[in-house]
């Protein structure tokens, strides 16, 4: 080896001092990202988390809900096994009538209240406004209250229509001209409470006595989700004399009375209660006047309109399910008010926002 070779090879093979260890020349770099993204992370956490804050803080829920108890739905079995059928039923008007909610008949001969404030008669495949109780403009949700929104129909005697609308009132409708009477104005204060969401209505065979439902005295039909999940126990069973005109409370406190339906014996009526997924039986005459108890309870869905079959037995509509197995929300929010309470404040936050919002 020549002195150039040796000093070649010194050079490759001279060792590199340092004070640090290989693992951590890199870690002063690698910290540094870390703390970057973590304020990063912590600081979009709080973009977000801030509006949320303010929400919870400062706006007020528009509801007040309590806390009230269901049992565990029925399974879906037996009786309760879900199926078809419906599938197979022949639809009339499809797409021709907005939200038709109760049908009456008389003869062949339909008739229905829709969403637009009118009340159909329905012939055939023809379609024919009878009458309008409300009046123009309809369509909105600030309109609904005067346009009306009829719900509850049914045949009385000598072929007269009683219409529950859920602003307007109680009415008598003549079926062939369309004339219609007020015979219960809708808003006014009974007992103390207000008319506020007139819902169905129940007629004996002599035409002397209607029964209906208020659904709230706190909320009106268009707030209907409000009432809902609130689970206020503010509604009632009215009665009304026509010949007397005498207006009386039969029964209160329940949550969301909606559908009514008169026993055989028009001793008693069966009302939908919505909110607690049952039907009570509220005795109207009799010596048991005045008092209630559960027709059947812990149905497998939230009761709406209630009308008898051709059996015996009744026909009742639901407006939401509770499957078992499966998952109910209406059933877990009924032990949870915050998220209730939540819920609506962000509604409010999202379409009335505030300057923190813009």
């Amino acid at each position: 080896m020549n002195e150039t070779e040796g000093l070649r090879l010194r050079r490759v093979h001279r060792p590199v001092i340092t004070d640090e260890l290989p693992e951590h020349r890199n870690k002063g770099s690698g910290t540094y990202s870390g703390k970057v993204f973590q304020v990063t992370l912590l600081s979009l956490g709080g973009f977000l988390l801030l509006p949320l804050l303010v929400i919870i803080l400062i706006l007020e829920s528009p509801i007040h809900p309590e806390v009230f108890s269901l049992k565990e739905p029925p399974l879906m079995k037996g009786c309760w096994e879900p199926n078809l059928k419906l599938r197979e039923a022949q639809r009339l008007f499809e797409d021709q009538i907005t939200g038709p909610e109760s049908i009456a008949s008389i003869g062949d001969v339909l008739y229905a209240g829709t969403a637009d404030g009118k009340i159909v008669k329905l012939i055939g495949r023809r379609i024919h406004t009878l009458t309008r109780l409300g009046k123009l403009p309809c369509g909105s949700r600030e309109e609904e209250s005067s346009c009306g929104r009829p719900l509850g129909i049914r045949v009385g005697p000598n072929g007269t229509l009683f219409v529950a609308d859920a602003y307007l009132g109680l009415f008598q409708v003549n079926p062939t001209t369309g004339e219609a009477t007020r015979l219960v104005s809708g808003g006014q204060v009974v007992a103390g409470r207000k008319l506020s969401f007139i819902n169905d209505v129940a007629v004996t065979q002599d035409g002397k006595k209607l029964y209906f439902t208020d659904s709230s005295s706190r909320w009106q039909r268009r707030d209907y989700l409000h009432l809902i999940m609130e689970a206020t126990a503010d509604g009632r069973v009215l009665e009304y004399d026509t010949e007397s005109r005498e207006l009386t409370v039969v029964m209160e406190n329940l949550r969301f009375p909606n559908g009514i339906q008169l026993l055989p014996d028009e001793e008693s009526v069966l009302v939908a209660e919505t909110t607690m997924a049952r039907i009570r039986r509220v005795h109207v005459a009799g010596l048991n006047k005045g008092g209630m108890d559960t027709f059947i309870d812990n149905l497998p869905g939230f009761p709406d309109n209630i009308r008898p079959s051709s059996t015996g037995g009744y026909w009742v509509a639901m407006s939401a399910v509770r499957p078992n197995p499966g998952f109910s929300m209406l059933d877990f929010l009924s032990q949870r008010p915050w998220i209730k309470k939540f819920i609506f404040k962000v509604k409010r936050g999202i379409e009335r926002p505030g300057p923190g919002f813009q």
